[in-house]
C-alpha cells in the first residue's frame, strides 16, 4: 500500500518547477510510503506523477513507481494489492509477456499493454487506486476499485488537473484553493462523513468505487464511466439465487474465504491480523491460521474501563486458534491523547468515534508487522446491523418493497387489522400482526430509501439546525433504489450500506488509521468473488432466528467452538458524551469560542451555544452532534483557518 499524487497544467512548464511541485504534494504523504519515493514528468504538457512506496510485494527496485511498461507507452502510478496478479501473470506469460519482477504492478501494466486499459482493470481482483499517463495518446486514465477500499481524489483547480490518495497532497500545490463546498458540509453534519462523489472541498470530488476516468485534457469534462458495479452484482445473485442446501452454502462460503484469506496473506513482509474476538474477525484469523505453518500474529486493544472492555473475547479466540496474541490495555489517557492529531490523520471532516480505537490498535500491530487483515465488510456483505435483523424480522420487508403492501397497510383500519392478526392462522397471522406494528412506519415511508435515509443512515435535523443554510444535493440517497430485481428491504439495506457507509465511513476510517502509522491494511471479506457469492445467498442463509451472519457463524463454528462466539454484537464504543462534560470540556470550549469569519457565514452561533450548553447542564444529551461539530472545527482549524 501506498501513495501517489500528481498535476497536470495542459501546458509546458519548466521541468524543475513541475518536479518541485508534483514533490510537494507526495511529501504530504511520507506515512504512506516511507520506504521510497519517485517522480516522473512529462514538461512539455505540464504533467507530473509523484509516488510514495511502502514495500509489500517485490522489495528491490523493480517495485519502484511510477514505473514504466515494457514498451515504455504507459507510466503508472498505483496504490493497492491485487490478490489475482499470479493467475494474470500466468495468462500474460502464455500471450507472450515477459516480466523482469514479480510486483503486481508489473502485472498491471502487461495487462493494459495487452488487452487496454478498461478491460484491464475489469481484470483486476484487490484493492487499488490507479494514475495511468498514455505517453502516445496525451491521455490520463484513473481509476478506483470497485468497493472504494483505496481512496482516489481528483479536482480541475484554477485550471490544474489534481489528482492524490489524500486531500492533503492535492492542498500542496499552489494551484489549489481550500473553498468549503457547502452542500458538502450540509452532507457531513447529516452523516458524520461526506459521503462520495463529493469532498469538503469546492471543485474537488472522490473519484467513485470501481470507476474510470479517462481525460485527454486537464481541463475536459470528468465522465467516470463504470468498469464494475454494485448494482450488476446484486441483481445477477438476486437473479440467479444460491440453489443449495444450508451445508452446501456453508461450504461454498468457507470455500471463497478461505481463497481470499490465502490470497491476502501473499507479502514480502511481515503479515498479521486485527481481532477483536467478534464473529468476523475471528473467522479471518481462523482461515490464516488454518493457511500458516507458525502461530499468525493478532492484535487487540482493551479497555482499563470494565465497562468498556471486551479483549478478553480476542484473549479466548487467541488461545484457542493458538495465534501470536499482542493486546494493549489503554486508558481514557491514551484515547484523549490522539484527539489533537485527528484532522492531520483525516484531511476531510470525519466523525466516527472508533477511528480513535482503530488508530490505536494500528500503532499496536505496527510494532510487529507491516500488514494486517481485519473483518471490515462482513456486516455489509452479509447482513450483520441490527437494521438489517429489523428488515428482514417481519412483514415491513415485504411492505415496503412493494408500493401495493403499503398501500393495502395504509387503507385497512387498525380494527380490521387487529381481528385480522387474531383469526388467520400461522403466517397469515403473523403478517397482519407484522402490518400493525408497522403501520406507523408505513405512513411515513413510502420505499425503502425513504425509511434508510430517515431512520438508518443518521438524518440529523438537529446537525443541519447548527448550520445557517442547509441544503442536501444530489447523492444516493436522493435517487430511487437502482436495483431492478426484486428484493427484500434487507436487500435494499445491505446495498445502500456497501454503497455509502462502507466507503466513505469505515473503508475511510480504517484506510486514515492504517497509512498514519505506515501499515498496509487488507480486508478479505471485500474480495470481489466473495461479494458476489454473497449476493446470491438468500437472506436466510445471512439472517436466521433474529441474528445476523447466519452463515458466517455456521462457518466460524467449525474452527472455534460456539460458547466462545455466541454474544451480542458489539463494537468499538467510545463515551464521547461523558467527556464532552469531562476531560474533552475545555478543548470542545477553545474550539467553539474560537472565531472565523467564514464559519461564521456558515455556522449559526445561537444553536451552537445552545446545544452546548444543554449538554453541559445536563438537560439532552448532544455528544453524537457536538463531536460532528468539534471535529468539523477541530479540521477547519487545522487546515483552514491560515489560509
Amino acid at each position: 500500500m501506498c501513495g501517489f499524487a500528481g498535476c497536470w497544467h495542459g501546458a509546458p512548464l519548466e521541468a524543475d518547477a513541475l518536479h518541485g511541485q508534483v514533490q510537494g504534494m507526495t511529501d504530504r504523504l511520507l506515512l504512506r510510503g516511507p520506504d521510497d519515493g519517485g517522480i516522473w514528468t512529462d514538461p512539455p504538457v505540464g504533467l507530473g506523477l509523484g509516488f510514495r512506496r511502502l514495500s509489500i510485494l517485490d522489495l528491490t527496485e523493480e517495485g519502484h513507481q511510477p514505473k514504466a511498461s515494457a514498451s515504455g507507452r504507459f507510466i503508472i502510478t498505483f496504490n493497492g494489492e491485487i490478490y489475482n496478479f499470479k493467475e494474470l501473470r500466468q495468462t500474460l506469460e502464455g500471450l507472450g509477456a515477459t516480466f523482469r519482477g514479480h510486483s503486481d504492478t508489473e502485472v498491471i501494466l502487461a495487462a493494459i499493454e495487452q488487452w487496454g486499459v478498461e478491460a484491464a482493470v475489469r481484470q483486476l481482483n484487490g484493492m487499488f487506486a490507479i494514475a495511468l499517463w498514455d505517453t502516445q495518446e496525451r491521455t490520463l486514465h484513473l481509476a478506483r476499485d470497485p468497493l472504494g477500499i483505496k481512496p482516489l481524489y481528483v479536482g480541475v483547480l484554477n485550471g490544474t488537473l489534481l489528482w492524490g490518495s489524500e486531500l492533503k497532497a492535492l492542498r500542496a500545490h499552489p494551484a489549489f484553493t481550500s473553498r468549503i463546498d457547502p452542500d458538502a458540509l450540509s452532507l457531513y453534519f447529516r452523516h458524520g462523513f461526506v459521503p462520495s462523489p463529493y469532498s469538503i472541498y469546492a471543485g474537488v470530488r472522490k473519484l467513485a468505487p470501481g470507476h474510470l476516468l479517462t481525460l485527454t485534457s486537464p481541463g475536459g469534462e470528468m465522465q467516470p464511466r463504470p468498469f464494475w458495479t454494485l448494482r450488476e452484482v446484486a441483481e445477477e445473485g438476486l437473479a440467479n439465487p444460491f440453489g443449495g442446501t444450508d451445508q452446501e452454502a456453508i461450504q461454498a462460503v468457507e470455500a471463497s474465504l478461505f481463497q481470499s484469506v490465502g490470497r491476502q496473506m501473499v507479502a514480502d513482509v511481515p503479515l498479521g491480523a486485527f481481532l477483536s474476538g467478534g464473529v468476523d474477525s475471528s473467522l479471518i484469523v481462523a482461515l490464516m491460521q488454518a493457511q500458516s505453518s507458525r502461530p499468525v500474529q493478532t492484535f487487540c486493544i482493551g479497555f482499563r474501563e470494565d465497562s468498556f472492555n471486551e479483549a478478553h473475547h480476542a484473549q479466548a479466540v487467541a488461545k484457542h486458534l493458538g495465534t501470536d496474541h499482542s493486546e494493549w490495555m489503554v486508558s481514557a489517557k491514551d484515547f484523549l491523547g490522539l484527539i489533537p492529531d485527528l484532522p492531520d490523520l483525516y484531511d476531510e471532516p470525519f466523525a466516527d468515534p472508533a477511528m480513535i480505537p482503530t488508530c490505536l490498535v494500528s500503532q499496536l500491530a505496527r510494532r510487529k508487522v507491516t500488514v494486517s487483515l481485519s473483518g471490515d465488510g462482513g456486516d455489509e456483505v452479509f447482513g450483520g446491523y441490527s437494521h438489517h435483523l429489523s428488515a428482514c424480522g417481519g412483514r415491513l420487508s415485504r411492505a415496503l418493497s412493494h408500493s401495493a403492501g403499503v398501500r393495502w397497510a395504509m387503507g385497512v383500519g387498525t380494527s380490521t387489522l387487529s381481528s385480522a392478526a387474531g383469526l388467520l392462522p400461522g403466517k397469515s397471522a403473523a403478517f397482519m400482526s407484522d402490518a400493525l406494528k408497522y403501520r406507523s412506519h408505513l405512513y411515513r415511508f413510502k420505499d425503502a430509501v425513504t425509511y434508510y435515509r430517515e431512520r438508518v443512515a443518521g438524518q440529523s435535523r438537529a446537525a443541519e439546525s447548527l448550520l445557517n443554510s442547509s441544503r442536501i444535493p444530489p447523492y444516493l440517497l436522493t435517487e430511487p433504489l437502482a436495483l431492478r430485481e426484486p428484493h427484500d428491504v434487507v436487500d435494499a439495506f445491505m446495498y445502500l450500506d456497501s454503497m455509502m457507509v462502507l466507503p466513505d465511513e469505515y473503508l475511510t476510517k480504517v484506510d486514515r488509521a492504517t497509512m498514519s502509522v505506515s501499515l498496509e491494511g487488507r480486508v478479505p471479506f471485500l474480495d470481489s468473488d466473495v461479494v458476489a457469492l454473497a449476493w446470491r445467498l438468500p437472506a436466510r442463509m445471512k439472517i436466521r432466528d433474529g441474528r445476523g451472519k447466519w452463515v458466517l457463524r455456521q462457518v466460524l463454528e467449525r474452527h472455534v467452538p460456539k460458547e466462545i462466539i455466541d454474544r451480542p454484537k458489539h463494537g468499538f464504543s467510545v463515551p464521547i458524551a461523558d467527556w464532552l462534560r469531562g476531560p474533552l470540556k475545555a478543548w470542545g470550549k477553545a474550539l467553539l469560542d474560537a472565531r472565523h469569519p467564514e464559519l461564521q457565514e456558515l455556522l449559526s452561533s445561537e444553536a451552537i451555544t445552545r446545544v452546548w450548553t444543554e449538554h453541559q447542564q445536563s438537560l439532552r444529551s448532544h455528544g453524537v452532534l457536538l463531536w460532528k461539530l468539534l471535529m468539523f472545527k477541530a479540521w477547519y482549524a487545522r487546515w483552514c483557518a491560515e489560509d
